[in-house]
């Protein structure tokens, strides 16, 4: 563990921090999006936030996947789950998240419906193979990260000739989120923050690479520093958008040169494209519809598609009205700014899907004690 080790020693941590400090102009603002949600953890469990000064600001952005899934979609996985002779294969995390009403699909399982907990799709492909008789539906999510194995899946299935296999299909798209963020105005209509920057997401450089973020730097004049997860990897980046704030440039940098390329995974990249297409709009929790930041599987694929197969109803519904959960995916509130937070929702009583994921901004708030910020909103 040496290597990983190296990353999180807090000599070079608080040197770091102080370098830092000594750059930043004390007459204005910085206000950077982390928008992973891996990031949002090891800044919270590692008090990354608590070493940088107070004009740094580090803001939780929509980077978790089971947080961004809006109600009516989880909705329609219940609705699949419930049919006769299906079998629905999900994430841990997704079983606990409340659609309207409370309900979910964990309650859909105590109901009857037959819900499976997998931990990867592959999970879901042996069960296919196990039970020749069911139907079994993959509930799939996830950015960038967790659609090459998808496509993967579907392939081998295909090879199979798995005819009771299919993907209820919910990939969404980073560069389209940060965009939307930017710009939509949807996100205008809701409220938005000022950001001086962003910290790229890690995992999903790996696959797309750090070419996609040029366009943001170049014509939103927002630079990118694409940062690993841990709490060394956090701080250099801040301090390399720091310097690029402070020299007035807006370049996309890589700090997490280690495992992230400008081209990224072509082999993951050839895989997506050969089964996925883009959706022309897609709903986002907290960013309303964002056009082309989804991804539907072609027609050539079709018989492993949940949606055609089984044509399940659309829909729309609310969130929780007390729940700031959308708000706190745009970078508007924090966790500690729901009234709800540490009150009626806590990880065993979640109200809202950021409290429920892993990386959730509101369970990594809550898991490593942030109930209380003295930081300004």
């Amino acid at each position: 563990m040496k290597y990983v080790d190296e990353f999180r020693d807090g000599t070079l941590a608080r040197r770091l921090a102080a370098a830092i400090a000594r750059e930043v102009d004390p007459a204005r603002e910085y206000r950077f999006m982390e928008f992973c949600g891996g990031h949002t953890h090891a800044i919270a469990r590692y008090g990354v936030e608590d070493l940088l000064p107070a004009n740094v600001r580090l803001i939780h952005g929509p980077g978790c996947p089971v947080c961004v899934l809006p109600t009516g979609r989880l909705e329609m996985a219940i609705a699949l789950a419930e049919r006769p002779g299906v079998m629905l294969a999900s994430y841990g995390d997704m079983l606990r998240v409340p659609g309207s009403g409370g309900d979910s699909l964990l309650k859909a399982r105590a109901r009857g419906a037959d819900v499976r907990m997998v931990y990867s799709i592959d999970d879901a492909l042996a069960l296919a193979r196990r039970h020749p008789d069911r139907q079994v539906i993959f509930f799939a999510i996830g950015f960038e990260t967790t659609t090459p194995p998808t496509a993967v899946a579907i392939r081998q299935a295909a090879a199979e000739g798995l005819g009771n296999f299919s993907v209820f299909c919910n990939h969404v798209l980073t560069p389209s989120a940060i965009a939307s963020i930017l710009e939509s105005p949807e996100v205008r209509d809701l409220g938005s923050v000022k950001l001086d920057g962003f910290v790229g997401p890690a995992h999903v450089s790996t696959v797309i690479g750090s070419r996609p973020y040029e366009y943001f730097a170049a014509e939103y004049a927002k630079p990118v520093v694409i940062a690993g997860f841990e709490p060394l990897d956090v701080l250099q980046a801040v301090r390399m958008l720091v310097r690029q704030v402070n020299a007035g440039q807006s370049c996309v940098e890589n700090e997490f040169a280690r495992a992230v390329s400008r081209d990224g995974n072509r082999k993951a990249q050839k895989l997506v494209a050969e089964v996925f297409e883009l959706r022309k709009h897609f709903d986002w929790r907290g960013l309303g519809r964002v056009p082309y930041s989804a991804l539907r599987i072609k027609s050539a694929w079709a018989d492993f598609d949940a949606e055609r197969r089984f044509a399940p109803e659309p829909r729309t519904v609310p969130d929780h009205k007390a729940c700031e959960c959308a708000a706190i995916l745009r970078g508007v509130k924090r966790p500690q700014d729901c009234r709800l937070f540490g009150s009626a929702c806590t990880p065993e009583t979640p109200m809202g899907s950021c409290m429920v994921s892993s990386e959730g901004a509101c369970a990594a708030h809550w898991s490593y004690g942030r109930l209380r910020s003295a930081r300004p909103a």
